[in-house]
């Protein structure tokens, strides 16, 4: 019997991603399961001998349980890890397709399949480095997620309606929102110029499931830096628009592969994964990608 070290988020999802149903749906799947919250001080206690990890929550708990794991010595920081995602956006979960419903996940774990993920190290913010797995970025993006808490839109509980405020929030502010120099040198080459936003990428998603970047992968070794240049304000308006009316439109953003990016943005709107920083404008900052960091079930 594999033994699995479930760490729960039990403020995220609804009663079908409670604790006595995420171990009722595990157990009876044939596994041990032994339970943490991350509510509890004790969650970051992972025997070694563990199968696999399993993250019962969303991004910003995955994000939380890695920033762990980093900092663990082999062979837990190897260990496996399976997502039952239960967020709002679950943004990294589907951008390792890893959908459906819970009872359907956890049935595959018995074929498991594993995939390398990378994740970005970011330098030279607040005088320490930082990491992310979804993306790092300037502008609109994190713009928004200033303006959603602003107007207590981050306080919505339902899923479906916080998804469109945020969704409404960002065609507004997409209208208004001036383009801002950046400084852009990604692996050697200067890409510099004014943009609207300036995402360096490690997942498919982002925020309301913008789906920014569809020819990544987690685990490809590479980011994708997408820009949106000043020019662009009136297409990306409409592609939101066409999110907001369940019909997305193609839109050819502007993407870069990129193992190394060194810029400076003019303007102080900036964001590592789901937490807006504070940084001066024209700050130099340098990302680099770090491969095969993790081991993710997919």
């Amino acid at each position: 019997m594999k033994t699995i070290h479930l760490i729960h988020n039990p403020g995220a999802g609804d009663e079908a991603h409670s604790k006595s149903t995420l171990l009722q749906l595990i157990e009876a799947a044939g596994y041990e399961c032994r339970y943490c919250s991350t509510d509890d001080d004790d969650w970051q206690n992972i025997d070694p001998k563990t199968d696999f990890i399993v993250i019962a929550g969303g991004d910003g708990t995955i994000k939380e349980v890695v920033t762990e794991l980093l900092e663990k010595e082999p062979p837990v920081k190897k260990l496996p890890i399976a997502i039952l995602p239960c967020g709002t956006a679950n943004n990294i979960a589907t951008s390792l397709n890893i959908r459906g419903e819970l009872i359907d996940i956890i049935r595959r774990w018995s074929q498991p399949q594993t995939t390398a993920v990378d994740v970005g190290e970011v330098f030279d913010i607040n005088g320490k480095p930082d990491f992310f797995i979804e993306s790092f970025g300037y502008g609109l993006f994190p713009y928004l997620m200033k303006e959603m808490k602003k107007k207590g839109k981050d306080d919505i509980e339902d899923k479906d309606e916080k998804m469109k405020a945020a969704l409404q929030l960002m065609r507004d502010i997409s209208h208004t929102y001036q383009p801002h120099h950046c400084e852009l040198i990604i692996d050697g080459e200067d890409h510099s110029g004014e943009f609207l936003m300036a995402e360096i990428m490690n997942t498919r998603f982002i925020g309301p499931n913008l789906f920014l970047s569809p020819h990544g992968h987690p685990g490809d070794g590479n980011f994708e830096v997408v820009l949106i240049p000043g020019e662009h304000q009136a297409k990306f308006a409409a592609y939101i628009d066409s999110k907001l009316n369940d019909a997305e439109v193609v839109y050819s953003f502007v993407t870069l592969r990129a193992e190394d990016v060194r810029i400076k943005w003019n303007g102080t709107h900036v964001h590592v994964d789901d937490q807006q920083i504070k940084l001066k404008e024209n700050t130099p900052v340098h990302v680099r990608v770090q491969k095969n960091a993790l081991v993710f079930l997919t």
